[in-house]
């Protein structure tokens, strides 16, 4: 069972996207996925008892290590102190898909009020956002919708973990 915990540790430490207990079952067919997933968060568990300067949070439909927060500048500093901010503009027309994803880039344009091609397309090009089809109306314009690295970088385990208009209002409000 400690080896299997261990097995489980290095194939999440290893894997370039999150990982899915699913997909640690079809790597380690004789463990079973409730096992794995108790083993999961034993790991969960020991990182954060230690205070470890990584853990291993649940985000976009699996696991994955991440840093502490805290210790970002010293990550920055070593990457050259490149950022992944995004603009305000890019940020506002991925809210837009977010929360109103399927959507076309005519209503994203008039939610927003102005042109989105520049936010979208440096969205699309980060790989926030996809491409999920066309809409079967007249001119048959693109659909877009998230990814899943836009639930890894926003920490979201999935878009029900996105907080509601009246939370943002509440955040606004300071209360």
């Amino acid at each position: 069972m400690e080896e299997n915990k261990t097995i489980i540790e290095a194939l999440i430490f290893a894997s370039d996207n999150p990982l899915s207990a699913d997909r640690v079952a079809e790597i380690i067919p004789d463990v079973k996925k409730d096992e794995i997933n108790r083993l999961i968060r034993e790991l969960m568990r020991e990182y954060e008892e230690r205070r470890s300067g990584l853990y291993i949070q649940e985000v976009a439909g699996g696991f994955q290590f991440r840093s502490r927060e805290s210790l970002g500048s010293w990550i920055n500093r070593m990457k050259g102190g490149k950022s992944l901010m995004l603009s305000p503009a890019a940020m506002e027309t991925l809210a837009v898909v977010a929360y109103r994803q399927p959507v076309v880039k005519a209503e994203i344009d008039r939610v927003r009020g102005v042109d989105v091609s520049g936010s979208l397309r440096g969205l699309l090009e980060k790989k926030y956002v996809r491409i999920m089809g066309r809409k079967d109306v007249p001119g048959k314009p693109i659909i877009y919708g998230t990814t899943k690295k836009f639930l890894e970088v926003f920490n979201l385990k999935d878009l029900s973990e996105l907080p509601t208009l009246r939370e943002l209002k509440d955040l606004k409000n300071g209360t």
